[in-house]
């Protein structure tokens, strides 16, 4: 189990009341919030390895040098290229740093690397080994393209919330956006766009149209080569539309495709029976007020280690 630890942690303060507070005020809603996702989906999973994949960089200067509007707008001081994160989110998310350790879970980012290329990393080596079942756990659509039914790799999407999470498989990808795998969906995404990331798209292809011609033509790489061949069977509104977009389209695939090669040593990930260090896991709970929430995963993690 791959967890995109960051999207996790914003979609529990943005999802748990902040009316949950640690005995000195501090609010810990992100923290709890975390802390029941990932019991929930340990116990409803059972994963045997685990790992909270970081952002080490949420802005790689490879992605903005490709396209320099690549999350721009989500910046909050260009002299430090740091990100725009909530004041009370601020100061949870190092007690989630401190959490996972305490209970001996692996928490691993790479220089340079967002979390994405992490878990693009981490999935292409257990795949490459021969490994098969993964769960990629993560709240935002970018990893879709990881999904592959041969090696079992599967997306679950928190979007809607961990307890409503979805199964994204090819099959799901099908009957959602048309396209017939992971590879496709990064295609199709590359071609639509997308304005959260600060990535423009093609103007004038949406979704549907983006994904019926990928399916005609089978790969972006094929459908670029169409829009250059005044014989083939591209509309000349989207042939111009897609030469247009011509230096969009040379720059944006690096940007889209998750990094399979990241910088990360041989890890120890899997589930630990047992916390490392039973009495300062009790005095971290205890001191910011999450002792129902740690309970919860180490009674989780007792019952997938078993």
């Amino acid at each position: 189990m791959l967890l995109d630890a960051a999207s996790l942690y914003f979609r529990s303060f943005h999802g748990v009341p902040d009316s949950f507070v640690a005995p000195d005020g501090t609010v810990v809603n992100a923290l709890r919030g975390f802390l029941d996702s990932v019991a929930y989906l340990v116990t409803q999973r059972g994963p045997k390895r685990l790992v909270a994949c970081w952002d080490d960089d949420w802005r790689p200067a490879f992605r903005v040098a490709a396209i320099p509007s690549y999350k721009a707008h989500r910046v909050s001081d260009p002299r430090t290229n740091s990100e725009e994160v909530p004041d009370l989110l601020v100061p949870q998310v190092p007690l989630i740093i401190e959490a996972l350790s305490l209970l001996g879970l692996c928490r691993v980012g790479a220089a340079g690397y967002e979390a994405d290329d992490v878990i693009g990393t981490l999935t292409a080596r257990h795949v490459a080994s021969g490994g098969t079942d993964v769960d990629v756990v993560t709240g935002d659509r970018d990893l879709f393209q990881l999904a592959d039914d041969a090696a079992r790799v599967r997306v679950l999407y928190v979007g809607r919330g961990v307890r409503k999470l979805e199964i994204v498989d090819e099959a799901w990808l099908a009957a959602k956006y048309g396209v017939t795998s992971g590879q496709m969906y990064a295609e199709m995404a590359t071609l639509r766009g997308d304005p959260s990331d600060g990535l423009p798209g093609v103007a004038g292809i949406g979704e549907k149209t983006a994904s019926g011609m990928l399916k005609r033509f089978g790969t972006l790489t094929e459908l670029r080569e169409a829009a250059g061949d005044p014989a083939s069977d591209l509309s000349p509104g989207q042939r111009k539309k897609l030469l247009e977009a011509s230096d969009y389209l040379d720059a944006a695939p690096a940007v889209v495709t998750v990094a399979p090669d990241a910088p990360i040593a041989e890890l120890d990930d899997a589930l630990p029976a047992t916390p490392p260090d039973h009495e300062a896991l009790v005095e971290f709970a205890s001191k910011w007020g999450v002792e129902s929430s740690v309970s919860r995963v180490v009674q989780a993690l007792t019952k997938a280690t078993a």
